[in-house]
């Protein structure tokens, strides 16, 4: 709308300085120039509002009729302002008003039909009806109207095939953006849930480590020789150090009658839903889960960030799951009930490994707390002393005696907290942890809605920036008396399709040949046509100029689409390798994009899985928390280096089937067999229980292999202890504010009693186990009959290791 209202102007001033440079009686033309004035002060009262005046530029239709509305009185005044009329009677003008409403007023192409073919005919009929009147002397007129005709024809041909081109190319634009902002949408709403799901397991900022790290070592591609290098540095650890936190320690007592009451799929539901009600309370009282082993529960409250009500955090919860617990004995008619130990001191915080991460604590006050809860009574929650001290008075204690149960609490003071029995006891939670947690929802929600409509702003602005500044009507203005000029000039502007310079340059040329074939014999309008050519040149370098700055734009829309493009999926698939790092893909599948309670189970049934717990028991005694090693953070680093090369292995072709659960310490649960069998075919579940058996005792091996060379490399001897079983399981996810994948079944606690039950640097199996380690191909040595607790007298064996490992 701006160029029309350009043109208008600029039509204007040439038409004064035309009659006022080329000696015309100004007498004449007083009717003319008035209304050129009149349409001088509207245009430029218009063009000067245009900025500010949101209902002038939402008619745009209008304004751009009241442009051509201008013109064409101007055009029909003109006509009557010179005496006799001719055929020729402001043809050149008419073709231009007609060329005019195709190419830069922002009209429809019905509306602009309609238009400009109303201006060509109006001048046909003007011309035919009062040429014969103020010049009957004029011979031929027909033949004269005819060619009248015929150039308007060509002038609205060209029109309508130039506005056809470009409402072509605004259509493939929009449909571009409609598409790529489409695209944009679905994978922001994917990247979001990716995003929270991975920080509903792991902290932000670990996160946000994690996702800088993968992004960094996909664009920095190394070379051969860094690889070396690297080979002798340590990983990447992701651990902080964090002061004065609170651990809670809860374990289930009578988990074996529970269990023993229900089958494992219904004891899995039951978990589910009483773990699930944990997470719950814990987030209502300001705690943060770290892991669930077995029937333990242990969560933190302090981090990621510091709360000052941490210790009343812990003790509440505590309190709140020995009554969700009685809730459940009620129900369930099992006796059981909920053990809780509190202790207040620091830890060291974030995750180790390659794959399958999992936020986790360490220190010896972790230690202490995990000590806290077994030496604890059944309803009650048992606090340290330090815990103590952080209540400021809150809750009522009682002498603990912890030290008469558990040996490792002799000599140190702990305390049962009394149990307040308010009604609102399990949503009670100190005020200044509430107060701070609506502060942060708050702030939350004003953030994401700045977001939302700096967004909504950003596509308004992207929307009247692709519909106003890139609109393709051109200031194309052709200003000239004879046909063949015309159509040369249209033919270079509409048709020829280079660079701005190239017509810039094609143009000043037609211009200058022109002027020198033609300038004698119009010598009495010599000074018009040079004005009206120079102005004529001007103007349409400026539309190259405007055409040219379209196409560059267009073209670095194009460039910064695709930049964007690549920058999503870049991130998409850093979120979707992260989440592979943290849940099975199939499970990541099944939370994203859903609304799930967090009682809401996810859980498959396997027949036949191999399941492995490798633990490294001398890394108790390794580790300590002095200056020298930064309070242990120099042990855990470490450990990293241990677990992250057992994470490797993973990577190799022969163990694809052998997937990571967790670490527990220093221990390493892995199972083979996580995959659906073939149904209906008895014999290839036979073959492929086998192959998993098979995969997991050679991963073992290779486990006890890169032990060795760790401590070929740290000059340590640490050993390997080794427990494998195979048996069903159920393998499904507990909580889904806070996923964690997770195996069950009586396969799996006789592989940890293996474990816990066996020698270093041996690994120990069961009678069943060890005939299907010798059909794969192994050797085993009988060890005898262990007496592994809540089984009884087992007959186990060990896994012969000294041997060559059979060809894969």
């Amino acid at each position: 709308m701006v160029s029309g209202l350009v043109l208008s102007l600029a039509f204007c001033v040439v038409i004064i300085v035309l009659i006022s440079t080329t000696g015309r009686n100004i007498d004449v033309h007083v009717g003319a120039l008035s209304v050129v004035c009149v349409v001088l002060c509207l245009s430029a009262v218009l063009l000067v509002c245009l900025p500010w005046l949101a209902t002038v530029r939402r008619c745009g239709g209008a304004l751009a009729l009241f442009v051509w509305g201008t013109l064409y009185i101007t055009a029909i005044v003109f006509i009557f302002d010179g005496g006799p009329i001719s055929t020729w009677e402001q043809v050149a003008f008419f073709l231009f008003l007609s060329l005019s409403v195709y190419t830069v007023l922002p009209l429809s192409m019905a509306w602009a039909l309609m238009v400009g073919i109303g201006t060509s005919v109006s001048h046909i009929i003007i011309i035919s009806v009062y040429v014969p009147v103020t010049s009957p002397e004029t011979q031929d007129l027909a033949v004269q109207l005819i060619a009248n005709a015929v150039l308007f024809v060509c002038v609205n041909c060209v029109g309508i095939f130039h506005l056809w081109m470009t409402e072509h190319d605004l259509r493939l634009s929009n449909q571009k953006r409609e598409e790529f902002s489409a695209i944009r949408s679905q994978k922001e709403i994917k990247k979001y849930q990716q995003e929270q799901l991975l920080l509903s397991v792991l902290p932000r900022y670990i996160a946000m480590e994690l996702k800088t790290e993968v992004i960094k070592r996909l664009s920095k591609p190394t070379s051969k020789e860094e690889n070396e290098s690297s080979f002798h540095n340590f990983h990447s650890l992701y651990i902080r150090q964090h002061k004065d936190v609170s651990i809670l320690y809860a374990d289930i007592v009578g988990f074996t009658k529970l269990a023993s009451s229900c089958t494992p799929e219904e004891l899995v539901v039951v978990l589910n839903k009483l773990f699930g009600r944990f997470d719950d309370i814990a987030k209502r009282n300001g705690c943060l889960r770290i892991k669930i082993l077995g029937d333990c529960y242990y969560c933190v409250s302090g981090l990621p960030d510091p709360i000052p009500t941490h210790a009343s955090n812990c003790v509440q919860m505590g309190l709140d799951m020995c009554t969700a617990i009685r809730s459940l004995r009620e129900a369930t008619g099992v006796e059981i009930s909920m053990r809780v130990g509190v202790h207040t001191g620091n830890v060291l915080s974030g995750v180790i490994g390659l794959q399958k991460w999992q936020y986790d604590v360490w220190s010896h006050d972790v230690t202490l707390a995990n000590h806290m809860e077994s030496g604890g009574l059944p309803g009650r929650v048992h606090i340290t002393e330090e815990t103590l001290q952080h209540l400021n008075g809150a809750y009522q204690v009682e002498e603990g005696d912890g030290g008469s149960r558990d040996p490792l609490l002799t000599g140190r003071k702990t305390f049962l907290v009394i149990d307040p029995h308010k009604p609102n006891s399990i949503s009670r939670r100190p005020q200044g942890v509430r107060a701070h947690v609506c502060q942060v929802q708050i702030l939350e929600s004003v953030i994401k809605s700045v977001i939302y409509h700096y967004r909504e702003m950003y596509l308004k602005v992207f929307s009247t920036f692709s519909g106003v500044v890139l609109h393709p009507k051109r200031a194309l203005l052709l200003i000239h008396y004879h046909l063949l000029n015309v159509k040369s000039f249209i033919t270079m502007i509409v048709f020829v399709r280079t660079c701005m310079s190239v017509k810039t340059l094609l143009l000043t040329l037609a211009v200058v040949v022109y002027l020198a074939l033609f300038l004698h014999v119009y010598a009495p309008k010599s000074h018009c046509l040079i004005i009206l050519l120079i102005y004529f040149n001007i103007l349409c370098s400026s539309c190259f100029s405007q055409d040219e700055l379209g196409c560059r734009v267009d073209f670095l829309l194009e460039r910064c689409f695709k930049t964007e493009r690549e920058e999503m999926e870049t991130m998409e698939n850093v979120n979707k390798l992260l989440l592979q790092n943290v849940l099975p893909l199939h499970v990541a599948s099944f939370f994203m994009g859903k609304t799930i309670r967090n009682q809401d189970l996810y859980s498959q049934s396997y027949d036949c899985v191999c399941v492995m717990f490798a633990s490294v028991p001398q890394f108790k005694e390794f580790y300590s928390e002095s200056s020298a090693n930064r309070d242990g953070l120099e042990c855990l680093r470490f450990l990293n280096e241990i677990i992250s090369d057992f994470d490797e292995l993973l990577s190799k072709p022969k163990f694809c089937s052998v997937e990571k659960i967790k670490t527990i310490g220093s221990t390493y649960m892995a199972a083979a067999g996580l995959t659906h069998s073939p149904v209906g075919d008895e014999q290839k579940k036979v073959e492929m229980s086998y192959s998993h058996v098979r995969s997991m005792v050679e991963f073992a091996i290779a486990l006890m292999g890169k032990l060795e060379l760790i401590n070929t490399h740290s000059f340590n001897s640490f050993k390997l202890r080794i427990g494998i079983n195979h048996g069903p399981v159920i393998a499904g996810v507990i909580g889904a504010h806070k996923p964690q994948y997770d195996i069950w079944g009586n396969s799996v606690n006789v592989a940890s009693r293996m474990d816990s039950t066996g020698v270093l640097d041996k690994i120990q199996v069961t009678e069943e186990t060890a005939q299907m380690v010798e059909s794969v191909g192994h050797s085993v040595t009988l060890r005898g009959v262990v007496n592994v607790k809540g089984k009884g007298e087992l007959t186990t064996y060990f896994v012969n290791t000294d041997q060559s490992s059979p060809p894969f």
